[in-house]
């Protein structure tokens, strides 16, 4: 199995053609698109998406993920080696999330231009020449030692600062790292901090109860502070959008207040 996550949207046929490269190598392949509305270039976006993602799968899923702002430079193409899967893409920190929670195992450069699309790949599209053959040739059952040489894994480039949540006494901050389709914003908090406890958010002057469900009885419907099934904390409105309603942004700070 080969899951796909890109920037690239779906009015072009950048997703498409990789998904014809992977067929021309091998056609019994089954793809699954996990999301390709990463907004264009953001990184950290997509490493928190690849995240959520990445446990539900069965062991040997090999997860391809291009947000690649950097594709044509001398940042690193790579595949790692994981106990429950493979990750393929850039060594830009995408693979930050899924390296949190699960130790790599190995990691290797690809740059055997025998398993690319072309030996001559193009500067601006790396995943059709590089990322989606390197998944097809491993899922067929190639080791992947072969694809290039070992990249040590203190050198995989890692996103520092999805992970700065600063826990006190009484809470802690964090900040927010993603927001949802539904304008939910989601913190960087775990939701371990706030097992078998009362608790509430607060986002600048905004003051945010915790329930347990995005349901309301309410007329006018309130935010509400709630653990997301990511794992994380987040701020919700019930029937519309924390995120239009408070106008935040990715890395605004958020504090945790416990209430013993």
């Amino acid at each position: 199995m080969i899951t796909l996550l890109t920037d690239f949207g779906l009015e072009d046929v950048y997703v498409g053609v990789m998904k014809g490269v992977i067929a021309g190598i091998h056609p019994q392949a089954h793809v699954i698109d996990l999301t390709h509305q990463i907004p264009p270039q953001n990184i950290a976006l997509g490493s928190f998406q690849l995240g959520n993602a990445y446990p539900h799968f069965p062991p040997g899923t090999i997860h391809v993920a291009v947000v690649d702002p950097g594709v044509g430079s001398h940042r690193r193409a790579i595949a790692i080696q994981m106990p429950s899967g493979i990750l393929i893409g850039p060594d830009n920190g995408l693979f930050s999330h899924v390296l949190r929670y699960e130790a790599a195992i190995a990691a290797v450069e690809l740059t055997n231009s025998q398993y690319w699309y072309s030996t001559q790949p193009s500067n601006t599209f790396h995943g059709r020449d590089i990322f989606a053959p390197a998944a097809a040739y491993l899922a067929k059952g190639l080791s992947l030692q072969v694809l290039g040489p070992k990249v040590p894994l203190s050198a995989l480039t890692a996103l520092s600062n999805i992970f700065t949540w600063q826990p006190t006494p009484n809470g802690g901050t964090g900040n927010i790292q993603a927001i949802d389709y539904f304008g939910n914003l989601i913190t960087n908090i775990p939701a371990s901090e706030v097992q078998h406890i009362s608790w509430s958010l607060q986002i600048d002057q905004h003051h945010i109860h915790s329930t347990t469900s995005y349901t309301t009885e309410e007329a006018y419907p309130t935010l509400k502070a709630l653990v997301g099934s990511h794992g994380w904390l987040e701020i919700a409105l019930p029937n519309g959008s924390a995120h239009h309603i408070l106008n935040s942004k990715i890395g605004e700070p958020v504090e945790l207040h416990l209430h013993p």
